[in-house]
């Protein structure tokens, strides 16, 4: 009974901050939602054994992936008002898109539920007492499922060299780091030792500099 309560409590805070995420006006307040979305998902994880999952959702998604958009968010100066401007222009493709995405989930979850593969991938055998959910979730997926994690490994991969590319902008007059270059400095172009006599200037390749009586060098 208690479990029951605590699940619909939950799930019913992860629908309503699912639907502030997508309703609310200002930017920074639907990643503050996606963030207590995220905290009552992870709860739910908990609630039937899967502690591992609900501290990788903690620790990647609100720890790193959220407070990640709240800096971008936050930081970026972004004429919210003019993205919405061709709402309206969008709406029927938006509209269309929504619908076949909608016809897919149902596809997919009509399978899932009836499907003769659904009852055999749902009976695995669970974990005994001697194996953890963390050792469990290693097994599967480093064995069974290792070639779709290296596929996906590669595909997050690309998809961040390709954000970087297309973001890049090669402003002119911007001094930049020329990695070659260093490493191909040695002690003998990068230190020039000089002892110059009392009251003669010392040639730095942009003139000559005077050198005070003491002999130091300015």
């Amino acid at each position: 009974m208690i479990q029951a309560i605590v699940f619909y409590l939950f799930a019913s805070v992860v629908v309503a901050s699912a639907l502030m995420v997508i309703l609310a006006r200002n930017p920074v307040h639907s990643v503050l939602w996606l963030i207590l979305a995220f905290f009552n998902a992870a709860g739910l994880f908990l609630v039937i054994g899967a502690e591992f999952i609900a501290m990788i959702l903690v620790i990647v998604y609100v720890g790193a992936v959220a407070v990640l958009f709240l800096f971008v968010v936050m930081m970026l100066d972004v004429d919210f008002t003019a993205m919405r401007s061709g709402f309206t222009r969008y709406l029927p493709f938006g509209l269309l898109l929504g619908l076949v995405l909608a016809v897919e989930l149902v596809t997919v979850g009509f399978f899932w539920q009836f499907g003769d593969l659904a009852v055999q991938a749902r009976a695995a055998p669970a974990p005994g007492p001697t194996l953890s959910n963390t050792q469990a979730i290693g097994t599967i997926l480093y064995t069974d499922y290792i070639f779709v994690f290296q596929m996906a490994g590669m595909i997050l991969l690309t998809a961040m060299v390709g954000a970087i590319v297309l973001t890049l902008r090669h402003r002119p007059g911007v001094k930049r780091q020329s990695v070659a270059a260093q490493n191909a400095r040695t002690p003998a172009n990068a230190v020039s030792m000089k002892k110059p006599a009392v009251g003669v200037g010392v040639d730095t390749g942009a003139g000559v500099q005077r050198v005070p009586d003491e002999g130091g060098v300015r």
